[in-house]
């Protein structure tokens, strides 16, 4: 009988909607309430601590486009394209 499955590192992925189909990594991660300003999310970028479809990104820049996953601190935000 197998077990039922490991509920303790499951992830609630919160949707992000933008209004355009691209938003920069910075944009997103205050959008998101994941940081307070640019420059800490410039901060975490260069130290590493930001993954985009789970690959670290140290780019502020990077143009991010609907069902990308960033992920910090245990938080994941999906985002969410136009409709």
């Amino acid at each position: 009988m197998a077990s039922p499955p490991d509920r303790r590192h499951a992830v609630l992925v919160h949707d992000i909607e933008i209004s355009t189909d691209t938003i920069r990594l910075g944009q997103l991660l205050k959008l998101a309430n994941l940081v307070d300003s640019g420059s800490d999310a410039k901060l975490l970028l260069a130290g590493g601590e930001v993954l985009v479809n789970g690959e670290i990104e140290i780019r502020r820049g990077r143009q991010l486009r609907d069902g990308d996953v960033v992920e910090f601190d245990g938080e994941q935000v999906r985002v969410a394209g136009p409709a």
